[in-house]
């Protein structure tokens, strides 16, 4: 398929970037990395009237840390958050998860803002910036606005951005150095979307959980952050029993849909059991860390 016709613009400042897209009235579509917007395009899905690239906008393509924050800049690839010294240090979560995003030529183009603002359910950044009470910043010609990402998905590539507004950056949650982490992710093929996907961090203070995050993708129409799983774990020591209790509450609070991919009952099925893996994980990295923590 081939596109149909569009303008082009390569802003070189935000205001340039912002005008445009004001003036296109909702027919504009901003690209940094394009590995979701370009095969929309030329598939018709989408038509915009105008293209608006901000790859040539200067300090778009920066990680930096401010306090106990990270700020990922809207141009920044998912090769550069794979390989950031910042990333691995303060989130190593994230540096797991960008293993299961899409392939090596996706991750050399695609951008961490980008896939956030696509909001797929079944991608891992937006499901990493829910975990880490991210923040979206959105530039208008109206000025700046914060977005936190519990209210930006609103529904199946779906965000909460108006027609006029440009992502500038994701600001996110470091972690204590004594957090632990699991990650787990089914797929039928390395780099497919995901049918199910758990994010779990934790610290332990006097043999309990603590602090306990608990993200779920590819089982929703959004990112989920499940708040009664944390609840549940917080406070506890890690135990079969425990496990076995969060796979019972997790059949009644999710209600996937069924698919060519997976049926329902599949994706609640490998959603109890990749709870129980990244559970798991979380709480040995944890008493790990907590012991390096102490030396």
């Amino acid at each position: 398929m081939k596109p149909a016709p569009f303008e082009y613009l390569a802003a070189t400042s935000i205001s340039e970037a912002t005008e445009a897209l004001a003036a296109a009235a909702g027919d504009g579509k901003i690209i940094a990395g394009g590995q979701s917007l370009m095969p929309m395009i030329n598939f018709r899905l989408v038509k915009p009237t105008i293209l608006i690239d901000i790859n040539r906008i200067a300090g778009l393509d920066r990680i930096e840390k401010h306090g106990e924050r990270l700020r990922i800049g809207a141009t920044v690839r998912h090769h550069m958050t794979a390989t950031d010294v910042l990333i691995q240090q303060h989130v190593p979560i994230i540096h797991d998860a960008m293993h299961h995003v899409a392939h090596l030529t996706v991750r050399n183009r695609g951008t961490f803002c980008g896939s956030v603002c696509h909001a797929d359910p079944a991608a891992e950044m937006p499901m990493m910036t829910l975990l880490l009470n991210g923040i979206i910043e959105a530039c208008s010609i109206r000025g700046k606005r914060k977005i936190p990402a519990a209210e930006f998905f609103v529904g199946s590539l779906m965000n909460a951005l108006e027609p006029d507004e440009i992502v500038t950056s994701v600001e996110i949650d470091t972690l204590p150095p004594d957090t632990g982490w699991g990650f787990e992710e089914f797929s039928k093929r390395q780099g497919d979307f995901a049918l199910a996907c758990v994010a779990v961090t934790m610290r332990i203070v006097d043999d309990v959980a603590c602090d306990v995050r608990f993200g779920m993708m590819g089982v929703g129409e959004t990112p989920l952050r499940l708040r009664e799983i944390e609840e549940l774990v917080d406070g506890k020591t890690m135990s079969e029993a425990l496990l076995e209790e969060v796979s019972e509450t997790l059949k009644g609070l999710l209600h996937p849909n069924s698919d060519i991919h997976a049926s329902a009952d599949y994706r609640r099925h490998l959603a109890a059991a990749l709870s129980r893996r990244a559970l798991r994980d979380a709480w040995k990295r944890a008493n790990l860390r907590e012991v390096k923590a102490d030396e």
